[in-house]
């Protein structure tokens, strides 16, 4: 049975190079800069152009949101902003909840931060909110994220065909899910 107190109470997770915090309006700014990113957009299917203070109000209501838990990512010593995640769509009948990640820029790729956090947030997932499954989608295009999401512990458990259109051109997307099991093995 899953703990919902885990999910109110918004966790600081630290890392050796990345600390997990609540992702407050203090974060609006940089979170605002990563949407407007080309780039980073491509990599999440992010179509919609949302503005600075459509930014500051999603941030600003994370800390109250009592069924999910949407952090931001910052890095160790320097205390930037490299991204945020987000476990949501819980379903406790199922012990089981979506997760989704991204780095605010292609400059804070390819250096195990998204691996550091994204093992955190399992971590919490599974050992204090006590969930059996996390999921996720990933566009196909996105190799260095399923390297990562494997190396997390998450297997593909199927394809979603043409789940994106972008510039053009169709995208598979890949359902990816961890389950407690899994994660333990993989994070020894």
């Amino acid at each position: 049975m899953i703990d919902p107190t885990a999910l109110r109470d918004k966790p600081t997770l630290s890392g050796e190079r990345v600390r997990l915090v609540p992702l407050t309006e203090e974060h609006a700014e940089a979170l605002f800069e990563a949407t407007r990113n080309d780039e980073i957009r491509r990599l999440t299917g992010t179509h919609r152009r949302w503005s600075r203070e459509e930014v500051r109000q999603w941030c600003r209501e994370r800390a109250r949101q009592p069924d999910r838990v949407d952090l931001a990512i910052v890095d160790r010593p320097g205390n930037r902003f490299v991204g945020e995640l987000s476990l949501m769509e819980v379903d406790a009948a199922n012990e089981s909840a979506a997760y989704r990640i991204s780095l605010s820029g292609i400059e804070f790729t390819g250096q195990g931060l998204g691996k550091e956090a994204t093992r955190l947030m399992l971590r919490y997932a599974f050992e204090r909110i006590r969930l059996h499954r996390v999921w996720l989608e990933v566009f196909a295009f996105n190799m260095r994220a399923i390297a990562t999401y494997r190396a997390c512990g998450f297997t593909v458990e199927g394809r979603l065909r043409d789940a994106l259109l972008w510039e053009g051109r169709r995208h598979d997307a890949l359902l990816m899910a961890a389950l407690e099991h899994d994660f333990r093995t993989a994070d020894g």
